[in-house]
Order: structure tokens, then C-alpha cells, then sequence
């Protein structure tokens, strides 16, 4: 059953993001929102290893929160809006917020 993960926190503050990482199945979505974009930073370890998740592993970050911090995200990571956001949800059978 497919999951989307939505993390929040950022990944330099606790080991949420590295936890995630490590139970990600073939089919599941990760969207990053809030401060957790900050693995988007390059030269981080973080993005290196959101880099290099398998493909069948769905990357996504929240627009608004990467524009907030003036950052991009790289060929590996969809930008979404919000629309995009629910309807994220809903092509997920389930979603798992790692508050």
C-alpha cells in the first residue's frame, strides 16, 4: 500500500528526515514542506541522499516553502502547489505526517 510521507521539521534540527528515508518503500511519495526543505540545500548530505533514492520513490516539495527560503529544487524533486498538495493526498492510499 502506497504512502506519502509529508515532513515538516527541519532535517538539521532532528532525525526525522533520516528515519523517513529508511522506511520508504517502492511507491511511496515523500513531499517536504515547512523547514524540512532545507534537505534541498546543496552540498548537504540530506540532499545528496534524497538524490539518490531509487526512482520508483516519488520526490516532492512544496513550492511556496522553497520559494520562502529562496531555494530550487533540483531535477529529482517536483515543485508543488498546494491544489497539488490535496490531490497528493488522495492519489496516496495512505499519508503519514511526521510530526
Amino acid at each position: 500500500m502506497a504512502t506519502l510521507h509529508i515532513l515538516s521539521h527541519s532535517p538539521f534540527s532532528d532525525s526525522r528526515l533520516s528515519s523517513c528515508l529508511h522506511l520508504l518503500g517502492a511507491g511511496d511519495g515523500l513531499l517536504l514542506s515547512g523547514d524540512a526543505v532545507h534537505a534541498l540545500q546543496p552540498g548537504t548530505v540530506q540532499r545528496q541522499a534524497l538524490e539518490l533514492m531509487p526512482d520508483s520513490i516519488a520526490l516532492y516539495a512544496l513550492d511556496e516553502d522553497l520559494q520562502a527560503r529562496a531555494l530550487s529544487a533540483p531535477s529529482r524533486v517536483q515543485a508543488v502547489d498546494y491544489p497539488a498538495f490535496v490531490e497528493l493526498c488522495t492519489r496516496y492510499a495512505k499519508v503519514n505526517s511526521w510530526l
